[in-house]
């Protein structure tokens, strides 16, 4: 079968104008794409995102930044790409979106240069409108509308729902998934058999583990979620399908007060006590809401990147078990909140820097490197805390450190001991250390060997390390549902990503699902939203889809460029060039669809005849 000459020759001209599509890319200059050193999978999973903007011309160079100079970054605006993740439950949506208008995530400046006539500050009005929205199916609709207005920006490409795997030897039985990011419930894992010393490589905030940090409850990085959750314990916890559970508080009630705003009146668990054996009770409760609400520390640089630190306007004992909390408006997530990691779990009075009388404004539990922080006239010194004590199943008992050939201090064991006076059952374990690996390779051949007990978290293995190790028999592996989404921000603040059109091209340029084939295999699944669709008010159907759609990605790069390509007097004539280019192969499929169809008539009536002299 032959082509003819006119159709190979609008087959190069196609081509031809592939090539002319790229180009219009070609004034963009570098776009900066950032990540976090340590983290494997997004590396490779950059690359993969950086060949195919190159692909329309686009050119990418990624930066690996510490942690610290990542957040800066982002602070700053200092990008034009970044991957981030929504914070999953018990964040999801509300507490995500309120971050994004305090300005200690990207969201802040990537969203500085909307596409008139939306705004940045129109949305966070938005969002803070439906936190006080009391009814549940007005708060729907609103947080439908929130959805569809930066959806429509083009701002935020859905990558895919983060799924939390677990690796396990066998000597270990009893997995549970955590219910919200980074809470890894070790405490119930039962024993079978061998020792009662249990090793883990967690998955933190950097991917493979380098420091649980100060492990103090009221302030942040380079604290880790996962030893902090260990370690401290709320008024109340978050349980599966959203539901708010009892912790320190066995039970709750809440009325509305004459202002407008509720009283929420916490019953306390009796018989508690911290890891230093300091009782559990009301004052302990009232010292710690004293320290973290100080009110300098509630403004949106430190405690107040949440709702309830703002909306929290005074709380008091009634007796040594009941712990009352007022707020100055009605807030539905207020419970929610409450169960968040941090910062308002719950430190052992005698771990005070001056202990059970330790004074909030003149030595706050903040930690001590924040120094003074004023606020209408109020200074509150951060003096930080004098030792780690909770309530939670492990405590703290020991660690050792050193220092990387960067100058980083980091923690290649941490030992935790299992709480024997646990108030929900001591755990099985009676040792917990957490064991630094420089690599996930390393990893992989710890947990084959069995020196390695337990990987729970995300960033320690690679997608391919996941399915190796399915055909040991010593191992189990489990994946939690999805916890939260993975996501990548477009910059608008920085050129030329303040430009909705090269935001669209770049978007519709990502073939997500081929990369995620590639790079995370089974584990993880493509997704069309910025939340998961089983967070509150987040299962909404948006238009438009951002999907792969390399023709689009072109047309539309040439359509915002100031460089022409090759044209003929017809305007559509690129429309054309790229839809025979991009369609070569439909041709040749249609072609060879016709050829034989052709032949297979042509055999029929033959063998149609074949058979009439048979009968005859």
């Amino acid at each position: 079968m032959m082509f003819s000459a006119a159709v190979l020759a609008l087959l190069l001209r196609g081509k031809q104008v592939l090539a002319d599509g790229a180009e219009c890319n070609s004034d963009k200059g570098t776009l900066d794409f950032i990540l976090v050193e340590g983290d494997a999978n997004l590396v490779s999973i950059e690359d993969d995102i950086r060949a195919q903007l190159g692909e329309v011309g686009l050119k990418v160079q990624s930066r690996l930044l510490s942690k610290e100079e990542f957040n800066e970054a982002h602070q700053t605006g200092d990008f034009h790409l970044s991957f981030s993740e929504t914070w999953g439950s018990p964040y999801d949506p509300h507490s995500y979106a309120s971050g994004w208008i305090s300005g200690d995530e990207g969201h802040y400046q990537a969203f500085s240069s909307f596409d008139n006539p939306s705004s940045r500050d129109e949305l966070f009005e938005k969002i803070e409108r439906v936190l006080q929205e009391e009814d549940h199916k007005r708060r729907a609709t609103q947080w439908e509308e929130i959805h569809n207005y930066y959806h429509r920006q083009a701002t935020m490409l859905p990558l895919w729902g983060k799924r939390v795997p677990t690796v396990m030897n066998k000597r270990l039985t009893g997995y549970e998934m955590g219910n919200q990011q980074f809470d890894y419930p070790v405490h119930k894992l039962v024993l079978l058999t061998g020792p009662r010393n249990v090793t883990i490589s967690p998955g933190a905030q950097t991917g493979l583990f380098q420091s649980v940090g100060r492990l103090d409850p009221h302030t942040y990085r380079p604290n880790e979620f996962f030893s902090n959750n260990w370690v401290y314990e709320s008024l109340v916890r978050y349980g599966s399908e959203g539901q708010v559970l009892p912790a320190l508080a066995k039970s709750w009630s809440i009325t509305d007060t004459p202002n407008g705003g509720q009283e929420y009146t916490f019953t306390l668990r009796e018989n508690v006590y911290f890891h230093d054996g300091q009782p559990w009770n009301c004052e302990a409760a009232k010292m710690n809401f004293d320290h973290v609400l100080a009110k300098p520390l509630t403004t949106p640089d430190w405690h107040g990147w949440y709702g309830l630190p703002k909306i929290i306007s005074e709380w008091t004992c009634d007796g040594d078990m009941e712990f009352r909390v007022k707020t100055i408006s009605k807030y539905y997530p207020f419970l929610q909140e409450m169960t968040f990691i941090r910062p308002l779990r719950m430190l052992s009075p005698g771990a005070f820097a001056f202990g059970n009388t330790t004074d909030p404004i003149t030595a706050n539990s903040c930690h001590v490197g924040w120094g003074e922080i004023s606020l209408e006239g109020e200074v509150v010194t951060c003096a930080g805390i004098s030792a780690i004590s909770g309530t939670g199943p492990f405590a703290f008992s020991s660690r050792s450190t050193s220092t990387t050939k960067d100058g980083d201090e980091v923690d290649d064991e941490v030992t935790f001991v299992g709480n024997k006076n646990y108030w929900a059952g001591a755990p099985s374990i009676e040792t917990l250390k957490i064991v630094r690996y420089e690599s996930s390779e390393d990893v992989k051949v710890a947990l084959m060997d069995g020196s390695l007990d337990i990987v729970w978290g995300s960033g320690v293995l690679q997608a391919q390390d996941l399915d190796d190790l399915e055909d040991e028999k010593d191992l189990s592996i489990f994946h939690s549902g999805v916890i939260q989404n993975v996501i990548m921000l477009l910059n608008t603040g920085k050129a030329p990503l303040d430009d909705i059109v090269v935001r669209k091209t770049i978007i519709h340029a990502i073939d997500k699902k081929a990369i995620i084939d590639k790079e995370l295999g089974n584990v993880q699944r493509p997704v069309d939203t910025v939340f998961p669709f089983d967070s509150p008010y987040c299962d909404v159907d948006l238009t438009p889809r951002w999907d792969y759609d390399i023709e689009k990605a072109l047309l539309l790069s040439c359509a915002s460029s100031e460089i022409a390509p090759s044209k003929s007097k017809d305007d559509n004539s690129l429309a054309v060039g790229l839809g025979l280019g991009l369609g070569l192969v439909s041709i040749v499929c249609v072609s060879v669809a016709f050829f034989y169809y052709g032949e297979s008539k042509k055999y029929e009536v033959e063998l149609e005849r074949a058979k009439k002299g048979v009968q005859a």
